[in-house]
């Protein structure tokens, strides 16, 4: 049997009832994602904008300070509107302060790449002992982390970090690179 919308205002604003915050979420979010569809034209944003609102209203709803229980569905819809203004107010404030003092922001500075020859990287890399490249390669190529490279290894993280390291330096080495 579903609670109404006043009965589950009152559950929440006893504190103690869990299960009546996990209903609200059930019930508002759908909701709120399509109003954010429809309004931010962005899933992204969207999404932050669900959990945005479901934070303030449950926050609302615990601290009691909705004054008509039955009237949830229309709190969470201005609860929407508002934050959504807030959004686009504050995407304006900024755009006015990038047009007024942007000319004035120092360009971003660039980190210089030293060239690196391709073919000698992978010569570099062809030769290191079987295990070091694969660390290398799980590690850069295929973007593990130490702790999934020791189970894979059957190694632990440490010894992972130890092997990473010694095949740089191996790399480094290998490509004329000073550390």
């Amino acid at each position: 049997m579903e609670v109404s919308d006043a009965e589950l205002v009152r559950q929440i604003g006893s504190g103690t009832d869990r299960e009546a915050e996990a209903e609200l979420f059930r019930r508002m979010a759908p909701r709120i994602r399509l109003y954010g569809l429809r309004h931010l034209r962005d899933e992204h944003a969207s999404e932050d904008l669900t959990q945005q609102v479901l934070v303030t209203t449950l926050e609302a709803l615990r601290a009691g300070r909705l004054r008509e229980p039955e009237k949830l569905a229309s709190f969470v819809l201005g609860t929407c509107r508002m934050t959504v203004l807030d959004l686009r107010r504050g995407a304006q404030r900024r755009q006015r302060l990038l047009e007024q003092f942007g000319a004035e922001l120092p360009a971003p500075v660039q980190p210089s790449m030293p060239h690196v020859d391709q073919e000698q990287l992978a010569r570099c890399v062809q030769n290191l002992k079987e295990r070091e490249r694969t660390v290398v390669v799980m590690t850069f190529y295929d973007e593990q982390t130490g702790a999934d490279l020791a189970g894979f290894l059957g190694v632990s993280e440490a010894n992972v970090r130890v092997i990473r390291h010694r095949a740089i330096r191996q790399l480094r080495d290998c490509l004329g690179v000073a550390v």
